[in-house]
C-alpha cells in the first residue's frame, strides 16, 4: 500500500482521521429509534410503516468531516512551493519537501 496512489484529489473537510465514530453513534441511534416505532406498531399497521430516514437521527454537518472538495494537481504544486519556499534553506532541502508534500497529499 506504500505506492497506492489517490486517482482523484477529492479531499474532506476535517480535523479528524475517520468519522468512523460519528457513524457508530448514528447507526446506534437509528437502530434505537426502528426498534422502537416497530415495536410500537400494530401488527396491521407493519405493512404501512415507512423507515426512518438519516436525516431525522443525525445531520451530517455535525459529524467530523465537513464535505468533500476538488483539490487539484496544479493547486497543490503551487501550495507545496510556497510551503517549501517558506520552510527549506537550500535549494535541495526546498526540493526534497515539496516532493514530501505531494507525495503526502497524493497518499490515501
Amino acid at each position: 500500500m506504500s505506492r497506492s496512489r489517490r486517482k482523484t484529489p477529492i479531499v474532506g473537510h476535517t480535523n479528524c482521521r475517520s468519522e468512523r465514530e460519528d457513524k457508530k453513534l448514528w447507526h446506534q441511534r437509528w437502530r434505537t429509534r426502528e426498534r422502537t416505532a416497530l415495536a410500537s406498531t400494530s401488527p396491521e399497521a407493519l405493512s404501512a410503516y415507512l423507515p426512518l430516514l438519516e436525516n431525522q437521527v443525525s445531520s451530517v454537518w455535525s459529524m467530523g468531516k465537513d464535505g468533500r472538495s476538488y483539490w487539484p494537481i496544479a493547486r497543490q504544486v503551487a501550495m507545496a512551493e510556497r510551503i517549501a519556499n517558506r520552510q527549506g534553506r537550500s535549494p535541495q532541502e526546498r526540493s526534497s519537501l515539496k516532493k514530501r508534500l505531494l507525495r503526502k497529499w497524493m497518499s490515501k
